[in-house]
């Protein structure tokens, strides 16, 4: 894997865009599906890790693409990108699906310490030690990089679920502590439609000849894989919320900018004006009881360093950074230091950043501080079609498009 992939700053973002979209094209259809290991990632864009941190927003990306491409050649790329926006939206408009997540990776854990037929198995897996090639190598490079192929991801978790039968929720967390992406909704919502909960009772199998064909002979793992993939099942449903609504700046109150590894470039087309003050906020470490992967937490906190320079230097304000613990005493300090009652944050979505937010929110109150969440217009234009399958959106994409002023050729 390249230096760059984990380099957590919005130039080295742009320079791996520049560097991969002449092939978002017709190339990147073609091809798009195959891994062919870590020191050949030309065919995909590998662009997750800032995406997901939105060291470069997906609108600049759509624009970029589109200014090389006709939509009609770069359809399967763009509507990869709204992919993002969809698992985003849903997950945002169905927040108990990631609270039950956490609910089940709690008593996930207690069990591991209480089962050791499911450690030793859990253990197995974790260290790539289970006998399946293919498995095991995906297992040690996610460890060893932080990063995965789109189509192995759906493999391992497919492997994990049905022929290891490991609960898919450890696997989850496993992807989440670990992945440079590391995205709260894209990551649980995709391994619930590997196990069939997501679109119910649609699931997917790892076969051998797909593996095989896809990693170009690399590996081929016949007799070793379920050969079903029956549905897992829930008790629990679960109905749209509605969204929460966003809301704008005061017109002339003073306010402080905390930023977080959900969003970082505030200092592109989201704030009226300047604020006063400006803290960094980094939450990768609550990502799960279990130790998360050191290579995630530095790339998140070097996201937010970097965010806190270009800020720095885009409005000439002073900024810090802090950890997750004890952090509402330090937002309260910092916010009676600059005489700030009005905290702006970019939209945490669901996820570990909100939950600290959410958790936050009486103690600053308070101590009459308003935390105020600034939601992107393009996150307004694709999240309420998120409410159920991906289709609905994707039939929505030319129009929102064009709503953002993006020529289609």
């Amino acid at each position: 894997m390249s230096e760059l992939l984990v380099t957590p700053t919005r130039e080295a973002g742009l320079t791996q865009a520049e560097s991969f979209l002449g092939r978002a094209g017709r190339d990147y259809a073609k091809s798009r599906n195959y891994d062919f290991g870590a020191d050949r990632r030309g065919n995909v864009s590998v662009m997750s890790p800032w995406l997901r941190h939105r060291l470069v927003l997906e609108e600049e990306l759509l624009e970029s693409v589109l200014a090389r491409h006709a939509f009609s050649s770069a359809q399967k790329f763009i509507e990869e990108v709204f992919w993002r926006a969809y698992f985003k939206g849903w997950l945002e408009q169905h927040s108990r699906v990631w609270s039950d997540y956490r609910a089940c990776m709690k008593s996930g854990v207690e069990q591991l310490d209480a089962n050791a037929e499911l450690h030793d198995a859990f253990k197995r897996a974790i260290e790539g030690k289970t006998g399946i090639d293919c498995f095991d190598f995906w297992a040690r490079e996610l460890t060893d990089t932080g990063y995965l192929h789109n189509h192995a991801r759906m493999w391992f978790a497919s492997i994990w679920v049905f022929t290891l039968r490991l609960p898919w929720q450890l696997g989850a967390d496993f992807f989440l502590r670990h992945l440079l992406d590391g995205d709260p909704a894209s990551n649980t919502l995709s391994w619930r439609w590997v196990s069939g909960l997501h679109t119910v009772g649609k699931t997917y199998l790892a076969r051998a000849s797909n593996i095989e064909k896809y990693t170009e002979g690399r590996f081929n793992p016949e007799g070793q894989l379920a050969s079903t993939a029956p549905a897992l099942t829930e008790e629990q449903t679960y109905s749209a919320e509605p969204l929460l609504e966003a809301v704008n700046l005061p017109d002339d109150q003073p306010f402080g900018l905390l930023i977080t590894e959900d969003d970082c470039a505030p200092e592109i087309d989201l704030l009226p004006r300047p604020p006063a003050a400006i803290m960094g906020l980094t939450a990768t470490p609550t990502r799960s009881p279990m130790p998360v992967a050191a290579h995630a937490c530095e790339f998140a906190a070097g996201a937010v360093g970097d965010a806190l320079a270009r800020a720095n230097q885009a409005f000439g304000v002073a900024s810090k950074l802090v950890g997750h613990d004890e952090w509402e005493a330090r937002v309260i300090e910092w916010a009676n230091a600059n005489n700030i009652s009005v905290v702006a944050t970019p939209y945490a979505p669901v996820g570990p950043v909100r939950d600290l937010l959410s958790a936050a929110g009486d103690k600053l109150n308070e101590q009459g501080i308003e935390l105020r969440y600034l939601r992107r217009g393009y996150d307004d234009l694709c999240w309420p079609h998120a409410t159920r399958g991906y289709f609905k959106l994707k039939k929505k994409i030319p129009a929102i498009l064009k709503q953002l002023g993006l020529s289609q050729q």
